[in-house]
C-alpha cells in the first residue's frame, strides 16, 4: 500500500471516530496511531492534513455532498460512507494538486476496504459530480 493511501486510510479512521464519538481531533488521530503503523513523519503529515482540512470545512463539505446526492442528507449516509465522501470532497476542493482520478480512485478503494461494494457505487456517482465544482488550479 502506498503512503497516500495509508494517509488516507488513516484520516477516514480519525474522522469515524471524530464523527461517531464527538472525541476531539487530535484525540482520535492519536487513538488511529496507537492502533496503525503511522509510517513515516509526510504520511501523518498528509493524514493529519486531510483530518484538519475537513472538519474545518465540515459545513461547506456537508452542503456539497447534500446538493449533489439527490434525496440523501449526509445523515441518513452510513457513517464510513459519509466520511470517505468529505474526505475525498475536501481533497477536490481543497487540493489541487492532486488529480480528480486519484482522488475519486482511492475513495472507491477504501470504500471497497472499510464499507460495501454499493457504497462503492453510490460514493463514485457521487463524486463523479463534484468533481466539476472543484476549482481550477491556482483559483
Amino acid at each position: 500500500m502506498g503512503r497516500r493511501r495509508q494517509a488516507r486510510e488513516i484520516a477516514l479512521q480519525a474522522l469515524y471516530i471524530i464523527d461517531t464519538s464527538n472525541t476531539p481531533e487530535a484525540e482520535a488521530f492519536a487513538i488511529v496511531n496507537r492502533r496503525e503503523d503511522p509510517g513515516d513523519e509526510s504520511t501523518l503529515a498528509f493524514a493529519r492534513e486531510l483530518v484538519s482540512g475537513t472538519t474545518a470545512g465540515l459545513v461547506e463539505i456537508d452542503r456539497e455532498i447534500e446538493k449533489t446526492a439527490e434525496n440523501w442528507t449526509v445523515a441518513r449516509m452510513a457513517a464510513v460512507d459519509r466520511n470517505i465522501l468529505r474526505m475525498a470532497a475536501f481533497e477536490l476542493m481543497h487540493r489541487t494538486d492532486t488529480p480528480v482520478n486519484v482522488v475519486i480512485d482511492e475513495a472507491i478503494e477504501i470504500a471497497r476496504k472499510f464499507s460495501t461494494e454499493e457504497a462503492t457505487r453510490f460514493i463514485n456517482g457521487i463524486l463523479d459530480k463534484l468533481k466539476d465544482k472543484r476549482p481550477k488550479r491556482g483559483e
